[in-house]
């Protein structure tokens, strides 16, 4: 990881949440998604940091943030943790990023909080609440009894994230050491399991309702080769068919993680992106 990112930590309200910092000016928070955390986005941060204080959270639950079992980690829980969040770093609007399953948790606090969000970009996401049958597959083997057991294992999370990439000589044993640390204690994989199991479709819902009264600029980049998210051509074009402003890019040779796939070409579509809005 660069030198100059600095890892920190933050108490909001009950919960000590972890995040990397690198950077001054308009500030861009970065989402990840599961079973990832803040250091998904670690290759990223020196690009986007030349012009922007860049932020990437451990969201509840995940990474180095708190993991408590006896918290709702329903879409307005992680809406007011991130709410919580912001405001503890005084700051009142944001660029946002999201991946995966911080897709529909940084929509929600997005939809809840438009006035807020200064553009957004989209990568390998869900958004909508209309399913493919491999993320109702995924969302089914998390409650079944040995399925779930082997998932949040040490070699169940190796699996996701290489399944997850084309190349898969850019992670690393290191890596994929980083990804699995968080999840050692069995109470931590009961966690990892509770984020996905307390997202009710009535958020999906609200945010495919709410979505195209945006009227920010909008950019997604997605890689094609996604195993995990075999349906994301599809999302995406739906995005851009609700919001019309929405910069499209599809990337060949990038899977669903494609920020380890890609890390410097995708930091500099988004720097450019954030660059541009910030002369207009």
């Amino acid at each position: 990881m660069h030198p100059s990112i600095k890892s920190q930590f933050i108490k909001v309200e009950h919960l000590k949440l972890h995040y990397l910092e690198m950077g001054s000016g308009e500030p861009i928070l970065l989402l990840h998604g599961w079973p990832t955390s803040s250091y998904l986005w670690r290759n990223l941060m020196p690009t986007l940091a030349e012009n922007n204080r860049v932020i990437a959270l451990d969201l509840p639950g995940f990474g180095r943030s708190d993991k408590r079992s006896s918290d709702s980690f329903s879409f307005t829980y992680q809406s007011k943790m991130l709410d919580g969040f912001l405001k503890e770093l005084g700051i009142e609007k944001v660029n946002l990023a999201v991946h995966d399953l911080g897709g529909p948790l940084g929509l929600f606090w997005a939809v809840r909080h438009p006035e807020k969000v200064v553009r957004i970009t989209l990568l390998n996401t869900l958004v909508y609440p209309e399913f493919s049958w491999a993320v109702k597959l995924f969302g089914l083997s998390t409650l079944l009894p040995v399925v779930k057991t082997w998932l949040t294992s040490p070699r169940g999370l190796k699996g996701a994230m290489r399944l997850g990439v084309v190349n898969k000589n850019q992670l690393s044993a290191s890596d994929i050491e980083q990804y699995q640390r968080p999840f050692q204690s069995k109470e931590a994989r009961k966690v990892l399991l509770k984020t996905v199991h307390r997202l009710s479709i009535k958020g999906y819902h609200e945010i495919a309702e709410k979505l195209s009264s945006f009227n920010i600029p909008v950019q997604v980049i997605y890689g094609k080769n996604d195993k995990i998210l075999p349906k994301v051509a599809d999302t995406m074009a739906r995005v851009k068919k609700d919001l019309p402003q929405t910069e499209l890019i599809a990337l060949d040779d990038c899977g669903h993680f494609l920020q380890e796939d890609k890390p410097l070409e995708i930091a500099q579509l988004m720097s450019k992106f954030l660059q541009q809005e910030n002369m207009n």
